[in-house]
């Protein structure tokens, strides 16, 4: 029997929705400015990244010899650690006796793709959270750059956000020489909620910021200032919980703090194993077409100096 549209339909529909689906992840992941993507991950599952420190510079003086001294060097890993998926299906007597199906399975697709979206900004935030909590209860000096601590827990009324804070957090990161340009702070609407009775001057979207707020992304994120350089985002999806790296802080968010200038300063990295792609099958004994989605990617923290954690309550304001 030839084939034709009438008996390969599950197939031309899955073309359709993985078209849908690709063009709509780039309309509402996370901007690439917020991590690096790293590109020579192709194969294998864990990417081994070599890191150098800082070179020390030594008093000299005529007929003294100069100590020969080792520059500090360390490794960093990043792995495929998230696989992901979603399926659906449409059977045969809804296509004959249903009207619009065609509507309702595209509905079905952007509900997917909408759920990766989000699930794929929370493991971002989580992946940033933790790399400052999770380092800073087995070793609280390791979160301490040049003796000023990147993580803050909150030790207000109620624990709830205040000016202070942004000060604080801009200090450790010009104490850690991390570039004004590019800091993102990223709150709880709750935080901003305390923030916006804390300022009332509302600024203008910054160049900066309207960058990062491209290609769909202000659909869930508000924009709220650039308040002490910091470029003030809210997001619903941050990393939540009680006692946050021992802050005894309960309802927690760990609200995350960054830059992302370039590759260079970005805390967090990222590699896709398989972007998101759908495929669809005919499912003759049920007598129905069957599709899904999956995809494969992995986060890692490649620094820490450029990152940073303020937990405040989650629920107070």
């Amino acid at each position: 029997m030839t084939q034709m549209t009438s008996n390969s339909r599950a197939f031309i529909e899955a073309e359709q929705y993985s078209s849908f689906i690709l063009t709509n992840m780039h309309d509402g992941l996370l901007p690439a400015t917020f991590y690096r993507n790293v590109s020579d991950f192709g194969k294998g599952e864990t990417l081994h990244i070599k890191t150098i420190g800082d070179v020390r510079i030594q008093e000299a003086a005529a007929g003294k010899a100069l100590e020969y001294t080792p520059i500090d060097s360390g490794e960093i890993t990043l792995a495929i650690t998230d696989y992901i998926g979603d399926a659906w299906s449409v059977e045969d007597d809804l296509r004959e006796d249903g009207s619009q199906v065609e509507q309702l399975m595209a509905a079905r697709a952007a509900e997917s793709t909408r759920a990766i979206q989000e699930y794929f900004e929370g493991r971002f935030l989580e992946t940033a959270a933790r790399g400052i909590l999770d380092n800073y209860v087995a070793d609280p000096s390791s979160t301490e750059i040049n003796k000023f601590q990147h993580f803050i827990a909150s030790a207000e009324t109620d624990n709830v956000l205040s000016l202070s804070h942004f000060i604080n957090m801009k200090l450790a990161f010009d104490k850690a020489e991390i570039p004004m340009g590019g800091r993102v702070a990223i709150l709880d609407p709750v935080c901003a909620a305390t923030l916006d009775g804390l300022v009332n001057i509302q600024s203008d979207v910054t160049p900066f910021a309207s960058t990062i707020l491209a290609n769909g992304f202000q659909r869930d994120h508000q924009f709220l200032m650039n308040l002490y350089g910091w470029n003030i985002i809210t997001s619903n999806r941050l990393y939540k919980g009680d006692d946050l790296g021992g802050s005894g802080i309960a309802d927690g968010v760990a609200n995350v703090f960054m830059n992302v200038m370039d590759d260079n300063t970005k805390p967090v990295m990222l590699a896709w194993r398989r972007m998101p792609k759908v495929e669809g099958d005919r499912n003759f004994e049920l007598r129905r077409d069957d599709f899904q989605t999956t995809a494969r990617y992995g986060f890692g923290v490649q620094r820490l100096d450029s990152l940073g954690v303020l937990v405040t309550s989650a629920v107070k304001h």
